[in-house]
């Protein structure tokens, strides 16, 4: 069984540090909104496509550099508080089988993230980057987890993704996945784990000494056990 791995609020404890820095910016523009509120809505989408459902919403445009500024100031508080999540680096030593990470964001950001925690040497070169492999769709689209499927010689079942958010659980099922829900970095809320499961995960877990465990009632339950 391959491991898929969302970067992003699931190796890195990121989103909560995204969520800050975009619900400071979005209510400074005219669009208030509150921490919480952007983790719930808006985890696991890129910073693009974030932005085009605000406009949406706000029936205009952005100033044009609103979405250069947030990645600039998203970088700096990443490169000063960045910290993996609990438990990361500790399960690579104990799951069985191949990895990777497959995630929405640029590849240039998923190496400074990952070598920021640690966890780069673990996964290089198996890196994925949605919008740069495949058909260069985000998720919700499925393409980065097809694409993982097929770089590994594997059918979609035999991956086992692990996701913090509705748009990447929908990915991940969308290919053909077996999906767990993951809730164990800041940017959890109450109903979060509701929300992974009524988008496809077949469980979910806050805690990652939990995850071999579930791999193997999986793997049992897909008659893939040796």
């Amino acid at each position: 069984m391959l491991f898929a791995f969302d970067c992003d609020g699931v190796l890195v404890d990121s989103e909560i540090i995204a969520a800050e820095v975009d619900a400071e910016i979005l209510t400074r523009i005219g669009y208030p909104v509150t921490v919480e509120d952007v983790s719930r809505r808006f985890a696991g989408l890129t910073s693009k496509s974030i932005f085009e459902l605000v406009e949406a919403e706000l029936g205009h445009p952005v100033p044009a550099d609103v979405l250069d500024e947030q990645r600039r100031e998203l970088d700096k508080r990443l490169a000063r508080d960045l910290k993996s999540v609990p438990g990361a680096d500790a399960i690579l030593d104990v799951i069985d089988g191949p990895r990777c990470v497959c995630s929405n964001s640029s590849t240039e950001r998923l190496r400074i993230s990952l070598e920021k925690t640690g966890l780069y040497d673990r996964f290089k070169p198996y890196i994925y980057s949605a919008v740069e492999v495949g058909t260069k769709e985000p998720k919700p689209s499925p393409n980065v987890y097809r694409h993982a499927a097929k770089a590994f010689d594997i059918e979609p079942r035999e991956m086992l993704v692990i996701e913090d958010s509705v748009f990447g659980v929908t990915a991940a099922k969308a290919a053909g996945a077996r999906v767990v829900g993951f809730t164990g970095a800041s940017h959890t809320w109450p109903g979060h784990a509701d929300l992974l499961t009524d988008a496809g995960a077949e469980t979910v877990i806050k805690r990652f000494a939990d995850l071999p465990r579930v791999a193997e009632a999986l793997m049992a339950w897909a008659g893939m056990a040796e």
